[in-house]
């Protein structure tokens, strides 16, 4: 179910994974690359006797990504900080693996944060350097898992952060994590502090939904942050994969 995605945050147009309008760093690409590597590991807990729904995982996985951002220990002399800010200094990148038993469990008891949906949990944890994973992390599988939604998912509400998926796009679930996860992101950047506190202070609510085909031309146009994939797995480098749909920021195009 997974993969490793990357991003960066000071273009509209890089192929190396999701890019915005604007962020907080502005490095040249051969900064970026010559930078120490680091990646943020989210792990889901797949049990075999009953997985999560695709669209709730995809939501809580977003949501993790989220969690950790404003989280206080990530932040100012949080004791995670410097990780999440050479993080962020090079390529961002995000890996999704599964768990399920005493897997998850392992995991469970690394430091990190749970967060939990109606039938998805994803653990996401400080960033680490690429060669530097934790060993009961870096035991754990990145493919092999599908997910499927029992139920069509609702119409999201009209104020409703979404993040809209490329319908012509054919992603694995654990892709697709990765992907949304880099949407919230570019989003959060985006906003004001106001606003942060805003989402935060609310759960951070947010809908994973795939465009309808007709409108998703113009939403990669829209100004919104859009997603663009690295092309290291599954997809071709520079496809836009998700548009980050937050309220507050169509106030702002």
């Amino acid at each position: 179910m997974t993969s490793t995605e990357t991003t960066d945050p000071s273009s509209t147009g890089d192929p190396d994974g999701a890019a915005g309008s604007s962020g907080p760093f502005r490095h040249e690409e051969t900064d970026r690359d010559a930078a120490p590597q680091f990646v943020l590991p989210l792990v889901a807990r797949i049990e075999k006797a009953a997985p999560p729904a695709r669209t709730d995982a995809l939501e809580t996985a977003a949501r993790a990504v989220l969690v950790l951002l404003s989280d206080e220990r990530a932040v100012g002399d949080g004791e995670w900080a410097e990780a999440v800010r050479d993080w962020q200094d090079a390529r961002i990148r995000k890996v999704v693996r599964r768990a399920r038993g005493a897997e998850w469990r392992r995991a469970a008891a690394l430091p990190g944060i749970t967060v939990r949906g109606a039938s998805a949990e994803v653990r996401v944890f400080p960033p680490v350097p690429l060669d530097g994973w934790p060993k009961d992390l870096a035991r754990l599988q990145v493919s092999g898992t599908e997910l499927d939604d029992p139920l069509r998912p609702a119409e999201p509400g009209t104020d409703q952060p979404v993040l809209w998926l490329n319908p012509e796009l054919e992603m694995s679930a654990g892709k697709e994590m990765a992907q949304v996860g880099h949407g919230a992101q570019l989003a959060w950047w985006e906003l004001g502090t106001e606003q942060r506190a805003a989402w935060r202070a609310a759960g951070f609510p947010l809908a994973v939904r795939s465009a309808e085909r007709e409108s998703w031309a113009a939403l990669t146009r829209s100004g919104l942050p859009v997603v663009r994939d690295a092309g290291f797995t599954e997809i071709e480098a520079g496809s836009c994969t998700v548009v980050a749909d937050h309220p507050a920021l169509r106030g702002q195009l």
